[in-house]
């Protein structure tokens, strides 16, 4: 039953419907199409367009078809009709004729749409917020496992200071706290209630769309039917958001390939997140982590395409807007998986802190520490830069560390180099000077840990 075939006289195309068609992916929407039909059936019998037994009729089949909707029991994938809507009215109107055809009085399925996937996107953020907040725990309780191993930390992929892995650890939670904050923020612009601005231009009818929007749980009403049944903002910022995390999650996975790597191997990821090879028994392949990365790349395209729709657009609704949906639906479904994944890597990671610690200690990555103390001894940074970079290539050229250096070889670089320089050298000291907030010094770092996990007690307390 086409809702908009009272002037037709011949029906759709197998071809135009294949294209036409959103029941196939919009159905997910069935709940919340359900619940705005039961609200506007209360305002159309405030505004006299149904009387109170024709509006209890019609809520109570409403309620009925939603307990269906959400035990996943209607038949979608049968159905003739082009469109959730469509299903839904179909429904009704074979339980109750007539009266169920007077449901969409005053609505369309602009306004009508748009507050579906409204209420699709926000009944979504609260469960995204959640994955990012169990990664945020996954994150911080590998910390805390692992609170005296130190890594090497890298710049250009080469290795550049010392850092300890809980550092590591907390700098994806920065990120992870971010993307906690942009989907909070969403919430706030997502929340207004298209219902009742109409095709375009509002509706005749006198209902309170203060009333609906409180109903349906929004903040308020969206102010200009145009914009209302034409904005798909809240899309573009839910794919921007769940592109910025996947990209976070990709870094992360690229980080923990490589430390897995048999060139690093800095940690052993767990047998239920990795997969073997079908030639080569000796593999161990880090599989999850390379297909969050993937996927990263999948979700970006989704926020593309739906910003290239959208930049030829006039006002108002136009059927390309049909096509926020499947990206919109894909890229919250794989977000979703993977920032689950991403909590079964952290869970099952084994780390190597032997190895890390050697690694670390590799590297000349104590040079600017050696900088740092010719400063102490009255020379200029930039000389002092200059005396450690030649203190390194003649380490090279001995086949030595910085610290394995005799004080007469340190000598024969400058003569201010004493004694007191091994200290200085040493892994934990290059880690504990940098002792203001944000470095790698223990104690910060610690400090860091316990505040970190004392928030998430908080915000999912």
């Amino acid at each position: 039953m086409a809702l908009w075939g009272g002037r037709f006289q011949s029906g759709s195309s197998d071809m135009f419907k294949q294209v036409n068609d959103s029941l196939p992916f919009d159905y997910v929407m069935a709940s919340e199409d359900i619940w705005g039909s039961i609200v506007w059936s209360r305002a159309l019998k405030e505004a006299g367009v149904l009387n109170e037994n024709e509006q209890f009729q019609l809520e109570s089949s409403l309620i009925a078809l939603k307990k269906q909707a959400e035990a996943g029991t209607l038949d979608f994938a049968n159905s003739p009709e082009e469109d959730i809507h469509s299903f839904v009215e179909a429904t009704l109107t074979a339980e109750l004729g007539d009266i169920a055809r007077k449901l969409h009085t005053g609505r369309s399925r602009n306004d009508q749409v748009a507050t579906d996937f409204r209420l699709w996107c926000r009944s979504h953020l609260a469960s995204l917020r959640e994955d990012c907040l169990n990664v945020i725990s996954a994150l911080l309780k590998v910390a805390t496992r692992h609170e005296n191993a130190i890594i090497p930390g890298y710049t250009h992929l080469q290795r550049a200071q010392p850092v300890y892995f809980a550092h590591w650890c907390l700098a994806y939670v920065e990120m992870l706290k971010r993307d906690v904050s942009r989907i909070e923020d969403l919430q706030k612009r997502l929340n207004q209630c298209p219902l009742g601005s109409g095709a375009l231009a509002g509706t005749t009818f006198p209902v309170d769309r203060d009333k609906i929007a409180a109903e349906l749980g929004f903040d308020s009403p969206c102010l200009n039917s145009l914009d209302a049944v034409s904005d798909r903002d809240f899309v573009l910022e839910l794919l921007f958001n769940a592109s910025t995390s996947m990209m976070h999650l990709s870094r992360m996975a690229e980080d923990l390939i490589f430390y897995n790597s048999g060139e690093a191997g800095f940690l052993q990821l767990g047998d239920s997140v990795t997969s073997g090879s079908s030639l080569m028994p000796q593999k161990k392949n880090p599989d999850a982590l390379e297909l969050m990365r993937g996927k990263c790349g999948r979700v970006f395209g989704n926020l593309q395409a739906l910003l290239v729709t959208m930049k030829g657009l006039p006002l108002a609704y136009n059927k390309d807007m049909q096509e926020d949906k499947e990206g919109a639906i894909d890229s919250v479904n794989q977000w979703h998986i993977c920032l689950c994944i991403a909590v079964e890597v952290l869970d099952t990671l084994s780390l190597n802190e032997e190895r890390c610690r050697a690694a670390a200690q590799q590297g000349y990555a104590n040079a600017t520490e050696l900088a740092d103390y010719l400063v102490a001894k009255g020379i200029p940074f930039r000389t002092a830069h200059d005396i450690s970079g030649q203190a390194v290539v003649f380490a090279i050229s001995k086949g030595k560390a910085l610290e394995d250096l005799s004080v007469a070889e340190f000598q024969s670089i400058n003569d201010k180099i004493e004694e007191d320089v091994y200290p200085v050298l040493e892994l934990e000291s290059v880690l504990n000077k940098r002792n203001v907030l944000g470095g790698t010094n223990k104690e910060l770092v610690i400090r860091a840990l316990y505040v970190e996990l004392e928030k998430l007690d908080q915000l999912t307390g």
